[in-house]
């Protein structure tokens, strides 16, 4: 009694019985009154940010590129010029890498003039050629990319020096609105740089940047098979629904299935360990002889590394059989709950489309901030040395400094969008808090109808919607604004991490990777807490605080139970995952390859430029739809556990307070009612 006493103390008292209850409340009201309004006013913040966004913003930063002058080619008196062409676009390359070049806008510290079309031929300045003409050299040769207003009267050297044409002209393709050098073409001496060098940059520009060919090719791909991925989308819709709605019927030898490769696959990992082992003790591989070596390879040919990973898998295997022996009454529960989450699916069907309206919600969120992002870009100043001399009076030089830097609006655009991506972080987590709280409402009036399915609402998954958003937008802002911050912190780590990589010492690397697994952790248990949280707010409408106590006090009381059913579900649901994308993917393959044959000619293979294309499309969307249905599955596991274990707490199974569980689960228990349901009625 004293231990059970402890226990109480601990982790709070069991839920008493209240004859009132009959499963989520009807009666109650609003929660987090201040998180809510807080939210509604961050919202009416993101929705001013987007406002001021589309007022002062300029998307065509992104659309288009800028010449050293700091015009749009492709735009306004540049309308015929839609390509950017860098006078040294080695400088590029070798000042920075690839990945910052995008990331920067592909800004060089060197002169860029916007051009009708790209060279085409290989040229350099001949040293006969500087003592003559701009006109005669570039104008009348048809190369036409000097900076605007270069009188052709000026010698050719003097515009070298100043920077106004370029020096020499390599065969170039476009690619996202600049010319980027061939990778064959023929490169010319230049002072300082390796021809190496050179080639390597222009090979890893065009890897990276010019896929006009490939998008062209994709978009072909696309246009030829989408029917048929849609199909195998199909494919993996009907597959989800068929195993969940087969675990009513095949959950216990499914589970026992799993469970039996499992550890099949460890005893064979035994085997080889052993094998390897004992082959290299025999022929003296030690890790003395091999020492510290940063080659890891070399530790799979020493005994010891094999006898490490024997011990390992034997103490995995042996663990496995002790919970098999003494945890099988609990993995009972657990199937039994897996069955009954099948069941209450085959009830409220409508819950399994129910992720379509989150995606279209994630879809609205995703977008708005893409929208958003893409016009308060802040205005840069031009690329270093970008320097357009006025040639009217020598000496006197034009610096392009940028647009818009005057205003309170214009100098906070840095500030709105940080902004935009707490608003990004903070309406997806609440999107995905949404929906996890209405499904939890929904499947509550499930478990907690005496006469199932005489008692389950009309509709409870619109009740279940209707009460969430009227009663717990805060509450659910409150739980995604924890989880929003987490995640915010975990980015800037990442950024720090990013920035200081090349300068951290061994210390400070070992102590940023701490955090960061700190950090993911914390995360991890957030959405685990929150999670269960939203269950009971469901269930008993109380605030997120109160929830999440009680939330996990009772996984806690219930330690045990929790981790048996935590680690069945993901087992099961991994195997579900692993057969719907598996099936689709083995499918695709077959198909997309023409190794399917007398189909007919209705159902020939289309003829694709990258056959994978789209059978990587069918295996990522039939993960997605994998997803969603088995989030719903899972979300309803989690619900009916804790409606279980509130159930045992409350009620004993008497004529006055009988259980509500199925009749499975009171078998497994060794409990039964003494008001059999259907047969009595619960005292009011």
């Amino acid at each position: 009694m004293g231990g059970k006493q402890d226990q109480d103390e601990n982790y709070g008292k069991p839920a008493k019985y209240d004859p009132s209850f009959r499963g989520p409340i009807k009666n109650r009201s609003c929660t987090d009154i201040i998180c809510c309004v807080l939210f509604f006013v961050f919202i009416l913040g993101y929705i001013a940010v987007g406002l001021v966004a589309w007022v002062y913003g300029d998307p065509q930063q992104v659309l288009y590129p800028r010449n050293s002058t700091g015009a749009y080619c492709g735009v306004g008196q540049n309308k015929d010029k839609p390509y950017l062409l860098y006078f040294n676009i080695f400088s590029c390359v070798l000042t920075t890498n690839i990945i910052a070049v995008a990331k920067n806008g592909l800004e060089c510290p060197t002169p860029q003039v916007c051009v009708s079309s790209c060279p085409v031929v290989p040229w350099t300045v001949d040293p006969e050629q500087l003592s003559q003409t701009v006109e005669k050299v570039f104008y009348a040769a048809n190369r036409n990319f000097c900076l605007p207003g270069v009188s052709g009267d000026m010698e050719v050297l003097e515009s070298l020096q100043l920077e106004l044409c370029p020096s020499f002209l390599l065969p170039s393709t476009p690619a996202l609105g600049r010319c980027f050098p061939w990778s064959n073409s023929t490169v010319p001496e230049l002072t300082g740089i390796s021809n190496t060098s050179i080639s390597q940059g222009i090979s890893g520009l065009l890897d990276g940047l010019n896929g006009r060919d490939i998008s062209v090719k994709i978009f072909e791909d696309f246009a030829q098979s989408w029917y048929w991925i849609l199909v195998a989308l199909g494919v993996a819709l009907v597959l989800s629904l068929l195993f969940i709605l087969l675990l009513r019927l095949v959950a216990g030898p499914l589970v026992f299935v799993l469970i039996v490769g499992v550890l099949g696959v460890l005893a064979y990992g035994i085997y080889h360990c052993w094998k390897e082992y004992r082959m290299l003790r025999d022929q003296g591989a030690s890790i003395s002889q091999l020492g510290i070596t940063t080659n890891l390879s070399a530790y799979g040919k020493v005994q010891e590394t094999w006898l490490a990973a024997l011990i390992v898998l034997a103490v995995l295997e042996g663990i496995l059989l002790l919970m098999l022996i003494f945890l099988r009454q609990r993995i009972r529960i657990a199937i039994s709950l897996l069955e009954e989450a099948s069941k209450a699916v085959g009830q409220m069907m409508s819950t399994m489309f129910y992720p379509l309206v989150t995606f279209v919600l994630l879809l609205i969120c995703i977008a708005y901030w893409a929208m958003t992002a893409l016009y308060p870009l802040p205005t840069w100043p031009g690329p270093p040395g970008a320097q357009t001399p006025n040639t009217s009076c020598p000496g006197l030089m034009c610096v392009f400094q940028g647009y818009l830097s005057k205003g309170l609006v214009q100098r906070s655009l840095f500030n709105l969008q940080i902004y935009g991506v707490l608003g990004l972080f903070w309406t997806i987590n609440w999107v995905l808090a949404l929906g996890q709280c209405v499904l939890a409402g929904a499947f509550a009036s499930f478990y907690w109808a005496f006469h199932k399915p005489r008692d389950i609402p009309t509709f409870p998954l619109s009740a279940a919607f209707i009460r969430t958003l009227r009663y717990h937008t805060g509450s659910l802002a409150f739980g995604a604004l924890i989880l929003t911050l987490v995640q915010i912190a975990r980015v800037i780590l990442e950024y720090i991490d990013h920035k200081l990589r090349g300068a951290q010492n061994p210390m400070a690397r070992c102590i940023l990777c701490c955090f960061k697994c700190c950090l993911w952790c914390l995360e991890k248990f957030i959405k685990f807490l929150n999670r269960n949280a939203y269950i009971m707010i469901a269930v008993y409408g109380k605030n997120f605080c109160v929830s999440a106590k009680n939330a996990f006090m009772l996984l806690m009381r219930n330690i045990i139970r929790v981790v048996v059913l935590d680690k069945v579900t993901d087992l099961l649901l991994f195997f579900g995952k692993l057969l719907v994308v598996g099936g689709v993917g083995v499918l695709s393959f077959f198909f997309f390859t023409g190794r399917i044959q007398g189909l007919g000619k209705d159902f020939e293979n289309p003829h694709l430029n990258y056959y994978w294309l789209p059978i990587m499309t069918s295996i990522m969307g039939a993960y997605v739809i994998a997803s969603g249905f088995f989030s719903v599955f899972g979300m309803c596991v989690d619900t009916l556990f804790l409606c279980f274990l509130e159930d045992l707490e409350r009620n004993d199974g008497s004529v006055d307070r009988p259980y509500y569980m199925s009749k499975s689960l009171l078998k497994i228990l060794g409990k039964k009612n003494a008001a059999p349901q259907g047969d009595k009625k619960r005292k009011k």
